[in-house]
């Protein structure tokens, strides 16, 4: 019970802070958090109300709702309307949320003098990485929008390099003590990131390790998970949460705190290594925790934030102060790790190119373990679980529906097959972003009937999901995140022995071979995706041949089991060499 009050007051404190300073933001992440099957039904039902006003709740519903179209048609309504200031202020904080920088700038001319403008003004220049530009809007301003600028403040002083500083406290470690700081983590999120870190666990585990993995401040509290415990044992491994009745306001007093705390469980648990993931600021929390307790740590390298944070906007972003910044930092985190550990050869060049040496550069690819290692289910059987159609063709994908995913191509791309193959069906497993969107996409194409969207699903489900389909498509966009990450999703496709289709990128390129385990199309090429799929879905001995080759690549080449020996070998070395730099 005493946890659970601390957990109202800090989602408290958490909704206070952001519904006197962002309120549209939060309503968009509260929205974004509700189960889809209610708040997309709701969002459609307010958007027919009243089709064309410029309400903010009109213009949330729309954009919860997935109507880019929509919201664009009420933007110029306000446009043409002459709406007064306080109005056009709103709409543009709507804007700036919806990632329609172009409107922004509109309305918040109309806009004007607002007392609440230069907020609004701030928030559009942090969206374009202008940190100190939004910042300086609010200089001189009181009340909320003096509150907004001690925060942007003080995420400007992390991105410039400020640390968490800590005294001193050198422990005994225990051998074969192995301490994770993750951003999030199962039961609470099921994403890749999180289903990664768990297999790592588990796998060190059995590698005869012992391990403890801590969350970020605040997780899952902040996701919404009120009665969020202090301790979960999952599948045996444990996770700490460091879950205090209040979080500093500022972003670098939430690190310092996050890192006395960690500090503190480290201290009890006594690792002899210390192992966190991107981003940069939990390196800065690892790094210094590592340096008070005297033990080597690890840096794991699995995406490259600040060209996620840039995919989402023009090329201009990658020359902004924030791109720059956040660059610099990553930079600096991967040179001060006694190990960095990345997904691939494409983002080890990338490692090495920032003159990261090759030799402190580990590659511990996204794997299997568990069920995908059992012989796979034959279509049939996985499609009578999942209540399917035994004799339809299926296609499709298991994955987070985000933008560079380029889902939108394969909708595309499904709908030029639909007339050629009346038995073809579209399956999408997963949820996000760009969900309402795809989902707008199908139906003006009248293809609703014969695409299935699964929303979010248990790992066991997923599974069943890739043994049901006939081919699983990978259509990402060609961009500098996709270029060099490696997903999982595909990996785990290969060892359900399903041949994979998938944009021909450089990290994709690390898993698929082309014309041996599934086939590379030219990414944002619909007509040529339609093609290939095309070649296989007429050939079921070529994709039986393909699922074949796939899966015994994958059992070759990629399993959990491999990494954490992999991982055992590197820590061992790590602690003996720290022992003897120490001496």
């Amino acid at each position: 019970m005493i946890q659970f009050l601390r957990n109202v007051r800090l989602t408290a404190g958490t909704i206070s802070e952001h519904i006197t300073e962002a309120p549209f933001v939060l309503v968009l992440q509260f929205l974004r958090k509700l189960p889809p099957g209610f708040t997309r039904p709701v969002a459609r039902f307010l958007s027919r109300l009243s089709p064309s006003s410029g309400r903010p709740l009109f213009l949330l519903a729309s954009l919860a709702a997935g109507q880019e179209a929509g919201l664009i048609r009420r933007f110029e309504t306000l446009q043409a309307s002459g709406v007064e200031a306080e109005p056009a202020r709103k709409a543009a904080e709507v804007a700036v949320a919806a990632g329609q920088p172009q409107w922004a700038d509109t309305l918040l001319r109309m806009a004007g003098s607002s007392t609440r403008t230069p907020a609004a003004v701030a928030r559009r220049r942090w969206y374009d990485g202008d940190m100190s530009g939004a910042i300086a809007v609010l200089q001189g301003r009181t009340g909320s929008m003096e509150k907004q600028r001690r925060r942007l403040e003080s995420e400007l002083k992390v991105f410039s390099g400020w640390s968490p500083a800590l005294p001193a406290a050198p422990v005994e470690a225990e051998p074969r003590r192995v301490l994770h700081l993750l951003t999030n983590s199962v039961p609470h999120t099921g994403s890749g990131y999180a289903r990664r870190a768990h297999s790592i666990l588990i796998a060190q585990q059995e590698a005869g390790w012992e391990t403890l993995a801590a969350t970020r401040l605040g997780y899952p509290v902040q996701i919404g998970a009120l009665t969020a415990r202090k301790r979960d044992i999952v599948d045996g491994v444990r996770y700490e949460r460091i879950l205090p009745g209040r979080i500093a306001s500022t972003m670098d007093g939430r690190l310092q705190q996050q890192a006395s705390a960690l500090l503190t469980i480290a201290r009890g648990f006594r690792p002899s290594i210390i192992h966190t993931t991107t981003h940069f600021v939990n390196g800065l929390v690892a790094r210094e925790v590592a340096n008070a307790l005297e033990v080597p740590w690890v840096y794991e390298v699995r995406g490259q934030l600040a060209d996620t944070w840039a995919s989402s906007r023009d090329e201009a972003a990658r020359s902004s102060e924030r791109y720059e910044l956040f660059s610099a930092r990553e930079s600096d985190v991967m040179h001060t790790a006694d190990l960095v550990v990345t997904l691939g050869e494409s983002m080890k060049k990338n490692i090495a190119a920032i003159g990261v040496p090759e030799d402190k550069i580990l590659i511990s690819p996204n794997a299997v373990g568990g069920a995908y290692l059992t012989t796979p289910l034959d279509h049939g059987v996985a499609r009578q679980a999942l209540g399917l159609e035994p004799d339809d063709l299926y296609i499709g994908t298991v994955s987070s529906l985000v933008g560079y995913e380029g889902l939108d191509d394969l909708v595309t791309a499904f709908a030029l097959l639909a007339p050629r193959l009346p038995k073809l069906k579209l399956v999408l497993v997963g949820d996000g972003t760009a969900a309402p969107g795809l989902k707008d996409q199908v139906q003006r194409l009248g293809l609703s009937d014969r695409t299935i969207f699964t929303g979010r699903v248990r790992p066991e489900q997923a599974r069943l999901f890739h043994l049901a389909l006939d081919v699983f498509v990978v259509p990402r966009k060609n961009s500098a995140v996709t270029q060099a990450v490696t997903p999982l999703k595909p990996v785990e496709a290969l060892a359900s022995a399903r041949p994979v289709v998938a944009s021909d990128l450089d990290a994709l390129r690390e898993i698929v071979q082309d014309g041996v385990n599934g086939r590379m199309t030219k990414a944002e090429d619909p007509e040529r995706l339609a093609e290939v799929l095309l070649e296989l879905l007429e050939d079921e001995g070529m994709r039986r041949r393909m699922g074949i080759a796939g899966r015994e690549y994958v059992l070759a080449t990629r399993t959990w089991q491999a990494n954490a020996q992999a991982y055992g070998q590197a820590y061992e070395t790590l602690a003996s060499n720290y022992r003897r730099r120490v001496r």
